[in-house]
Parts: structure tokens; sequence; C-alpha cells
């Protein structure tokens, strides 16, 4: 799964890197815990423009009686989303890239879960394969939402955990915000695991475990 990650990079950076415009909200201050029911930073295509602004983690399906199922919807499985209910219609019409330069993932050992965090060897941002929807609350709020889609691990990750976020090449990345493309069979091959030969990982400090602590302490390696 995907629980944690981050946004350090400058904005000025990501927006050159994933050539989006700016929507009116899309400017933050770095990131070290970005997690679940938080605005992240995302990218969907607009006409012929990319344009970025942020979603809520955890997407609410636009026919959910009640908002707290986003909690449970935090990742999709790729080997399911085109199937199920809550996102097959998503990836045919709501396709984004989450956007990350790093994330965390808790490696077991017996009773022991130790915190790992994994970079591109680049340290270059990244986007995550995500699907976006809106949902309309009781009071009229429009709630704009997210999921991040995951799959098997590679060589790395496997060492780790039995998954790991969809990090998409830049070339999936043009295909995946598409959205004159909704055949799924032109779509789920592009959700397979990232070369672990451009990737890198590191034991962390306890400290990111609370999602309270968001600075640079949650990303230095334990000595």
């Amino acid at each position: 799964m995907c629980g944690r990650f981050t946004l350090t990079t400058d904005l000025d950076q990501v927006e050159e890197r994933f050539s989006f415009r700016r929507t009116a909200d899309a400017s933050f201050t770095p990131r070290y815990n970005i997690a679940p029911s938080q605005p992240v930073l995302a990218v969907i295509k607009d006409g012929d423009e990319r344009r970025a602004g942020f979603l809520r983690w955890g997407l609410i399906p636009s026919w959910a009686k009640e908002e707290a199922i986003g909690n449970r919807m935090i990742n999709a499985r790729a080997e399911t989303i085109a199937e199920k209910p809550s996102f097959k219609r998503a990836l045919q019409k709501r396709r984004c890239l989450v956007i990350a330069d790093g994330f965390y993932e808790w490696k077991a050992e017996g009773k022991k879960k130790t915190p790992m965090f994994i970079t591109l060897q680049s340290r270059e941002p990244f986007g995550f394969a995500g699907l976006w929807e809106t949902w309309k609350a009781p009071s009229g709020e429009a709630i704009h939402s997210c999921t991040i889609i995951t799959t098997t691990p590679n060589k790395l990750m496997e060492a780790i955990h039995n998954r790991m976020p969809v990090i998409l090449s830049r070339e999936a990345e043009t295909v995946w915000l598409d959205r004159t493309i909704d055949d799924p069979q032109k779509l789920l091959p592009l959700l397979a695991p990232y070369s672990d030969k451009e990737m890198t990982v590191c034991e962390v400090s306890l400290f990111v475990n609370s999602p309270r602590n968001d600075s640079p302490a949650c990303i230095e390696p334990v000595q």
C-alpha cells in the first residue's frame, strides 16, 4: 500500500517537470509526512493543458452516502480497478497524477515495524497514478478526492512490502492523463512496477510514525 509520502521539491521545479498551469490554490510549503485525508497536489488534463490543484487523499465515490468511505479508499489495487464499482468509471474518465518526491513503507520483522523512505535515485519528483472523484456533501459542498493506485512490488520493494504505489514514467504520464483514452486495455498495462534500478531506499526513525510530525527529521536516515 501507500499510506504516507513527501513533496519537498520547490513548486517552480515541480511545475517545470510536469508542465502544468497552477490553479489559485496550487501553492504549498514542503511536506515531509503527507497522510490520508490531507490535501495532495494532483495534476489532471483539462482540454489541451495540464492543470494542478489539491485533492483530498481518500476517494469518495460520487454515489457514496457518507464522506467517511474515503478513509478506506486511500489506495486502489491495479488488478481490480477496471471491475470495482468504486473505481471503474474513474479509470475511464477521471485519472490524475498525485505528485510526490518520496514515500514511506514500514518493513515488518516479527512484531517490529521499521519505517523506510523510498525515492528515485535522481531525487526528482514523480507522479503516482491516481483516480479522482467529486462528491457532493449534504451541505452542498463539493469535495474533490483521490486515490493512489498500487501494484505488485519490484525487487527493491518486495523485501519491504507486498505492494508498492504505481509510479508512472514520463511517457506513461502522457497516456494516463489523455482523456480521449478510455479503454482499460490501453490503460492497465501502464500500472506496472517501476524499475528498481532507478530507486533507492533508506531506514528512517520512528519519528515519522505520527502524522503530526512533519519536518525534515522525518526523512533523515538512521545512522
